[in-house]
């Protein structure tokens, strides 16, 4: 059995990354058991899941995330606001869980990090969230850093990048830019539902190759590719 770390574990992808993860021995996390804007929070749940794991965790997954608007006329302050705390939640919380992991990874003969980050961080996104774009663009950089540097203790790393994916925060964004002009933009037609990015956290945490290291996954009905 694996010993795994879930963030952002209570809807959306993180549930359905639950489901295909039930086998194993599974800690999922939510707001409810801390908010990521506390810089506090971040240790907190790794020591606490680290407790409930019997001391050791064998993978991590970086799920937790905001998608919240940052319209360029609010006023300064509380641009500035919004971005560093999506930047905090999105981006420095699940370095700091990365940079936990790879401590406990090196004592412990390895494991794995698996971070879903978004097809934003390559396509960008729009006006009033490219502060979210930045934040995902910084976890797909982190998570190839991560693979560069300690591949040779065993320690791997992916990503997946997903576009849409029928989520409450995906609706609501489609709902308020114009849902069919945004499905026209995806070849396949449709959304990615979250089942479909759960079954690729599940392969990169259990199964992947190790020399998959480093590689980014992408989700997006073909509305991206590289």
């Amino acid at each position: 059995m694996t010993n795994i770390l879930l963030t952002g574990a209570s809807r959306g992808i993180g549930a359905a990354c639950v489901d295909a993860l039930k086998s194993q021995n599974l800690v999922g996390t939510s707001s409810a058991d801390g908010d990521l804007a506390d810089p506090a929070t971040p240790k907190k749940l790794w020591e606490s899941a680290l407790e409930r794991l019997g001391g050791r965790i064998d993978v991590l997954v970086n799920n937790a995330g905001v998608f919240e608007a940052a319209p360029v006329d609010l006023s300064h302050d509380e641009w500035v606001a919004q971005w560093e705390r999506t930047m905090r939640i999105n981006l420095t919380a699940s370095a700091e869980l990365c940079h936990l992991a790879v401590l406990h990874f090196q004592k412990n003969g390895g494991g794995r990090i698996v971070n879903v980050a978004s097809r934003a961080a390559y396509r960008g996104d729009s006006p009033a969230h490219w502060h979210y774009a930045a934040s995902k663009a910084g976890m797909v950089g982190m998570t190839k850093s991560i693979a560069r540097g300690f591949a040779r203790e065993n320690i791997l790393a992916f990503a997946v990048c997903p576009g849409f994916v029928m989520t409450g925060m995906a609706e609501d964004y489609l709902a308020s830019r114009g849902g069919d002009k945004l499905l026209a933009d995806i070849p396949l037609g449709r959304v990615a539902n979250p089942e479909e990015v759960a079954s690729a956290v599940r392969y990169l945490a259990l199964e992947a190759p190790a020399s998959m290291t480093g590689a980014i996954i992408d989700i997006n009905g073909a509305s991206y590719v590289r």
